[in-house]
């Protein structure tokens, strides 16, 4: 490694994670010299990130696509004033940015759901679900009662897919 970049061996990930932290990145970058000297698989991240949907909202990305994987922000839909019409088309935004990526839902990786009232509603947001996801490349799933940033939302959903 040259100085200044930040390296670590492919055998130590604890050293990878830590670089990522901004704190930790400086303290690395100090001794990447020294690092290459005890690594001499030593590797360092390049910046190949792509970002989706940045003038929907001015505080974030709709989604990222970064090292094969596509991570996208929470969607909601505060159009459809029943549970069964936001979570279809929050299926449906997901659905448009999958493809903007160049994926779609039969690669997705992890799903992290929120409901207003989770007693209420999982029921009828699971059907939807249900008949959305494909049945032979499901992802893993959390679902969860929260409040959402606005009280006419009833249900957000975070997806996570490849690439491959």
């Amino acid at each position: 490694c040259k100085s200044g970049q930040i390296c670590f061996s492919a055998e130590d990930p604890i050293t990878m994670l830590r670089s990522f932290n901004p704190i930790a990145r400086k303290v690395l970058s100090a001794s990447a010299s020294s690092a290459s000297s005890r690594c001499p698989k030593a590797h360092h991240f390049s910046s190949n990130i792509t970002r989706l949907g940045t003038d929907v909202l001015p505080t974030m990305s709709q989604a990222v696509v970064h090292n094969g994987v596509v991570y996208l922000s929470g969607q909601v839909d505060g159009t459809a004033e029943d549970l069964v019409g936001q979570t279809k088309n929050v299926l449906a935004k997901i659905d448009g940015y999958l493809d903007e990526a160049g994926t779609d839902k039969s690669k997705l990786l992890t799903s992290t759901i929120w409901l207003k009232d989770i007693e209420k509603d999982f029921g009828a947001m699971n059907e939807v679900w249900n008949s959305w996801i494909d049945p032979e490349n499901k992802p893993v799933r959390a679902t969860t009662e929260a409040s959402l940033a606005r009280p006419n939302l009833l249900v957000e959903i975070q997806v996570t897919a490849s690439l491959d």
